[in-house]
Order: structure tokens, then sequence, then C-alpha cells
């Protein structure tokens, strides 16, 4: 499956940005989907999952209560909606698929990567 995010921009610190990553190339119901995040100098980590049909969620806790993760299947697209975003929100934001779902994943976890999303937020 190849997928491919959008979504990323520059946002002043409390404001809002909605990420978008499309998948094509299989059957998109058949794979769970994640959004991981790379700040500069640091390690990959994950920010959100949900599962094929969208049933079961999970956050990391930085960013739960304030970032949905949500998908259509339909249009073959995951979301990550940000809300009160924080200067340490700043990275490179990738969505990631697996056939099988967890409600947090590691880097090795994952078994296919899109091509990351700037996000950075000002103070």
């Amino acid at each position: 499956v190849q997928l491919q995010a959008s979504g990323g921009g520059l946002v002043q610190a409390g404001g809002s940005l909605r990420l978008s990553c499309v998948a094509s190339g299989d059957t998109f119901s058949n794979y769970a989907m994640s959004w991981f995040r790379q700040a500069p100098g640091k390690e990959r980590e994950f920010v959100a999952a949900i599962a094929w049909r969208g049933s079961s969620t999970g956050y990391s806790d930085s960013v739960k209560g304030r970032f949905t993760i949500s998908r259509d299947n339909a249009k073959n697209t995951v979301y990550l909606q940000m809300n009160s975003l924080k200067p340490e929100d700043t990275a490179v934001y990738y969505c990631a698929a697996d056939k099988y779902y967890r409600s947090e994943y590691s880097s090795d976890d994952v078994d296919y990567w899109g091509k990351g999303t700037q996000v950075t937020v000002s103070s």
C-alpha cells in the first residue's frame, strides 16, 4: 500500500490543523492506520492509531484530548485533527499502515510508511 500525507503547515500556538493521508494500491479497510511524528534531533514517536473500521482508537498521552484520529474507508483516507496545538507538537508527521491493530505502536511494528508532512507551531 502507498500512503500520501498532506495538510501540514505553520500555525500559531492554540490553533488547529487537520492532516490527511490517502492510501492506494490495496484494500484500505484491510489496514489499521496510525500517525507518528519526528521532531528534529528526536526519535520518531507514536501519536495515534485507528482500527480497520474505526471502532477502536489509541493515543499517546502527549496528544490525548487534543488530537482525534478518524478514517473514511470510502475515500481511502485517514485524518488527524489537531487542536490546541503547542510548540512542542512541531514535527514531521507520518502516516503508517499495518495489517494488525494496536492501541499503541512502536516504529518497528509498522509495515508501510508514507512521506511526512511538516507541522510547525509558533509560540
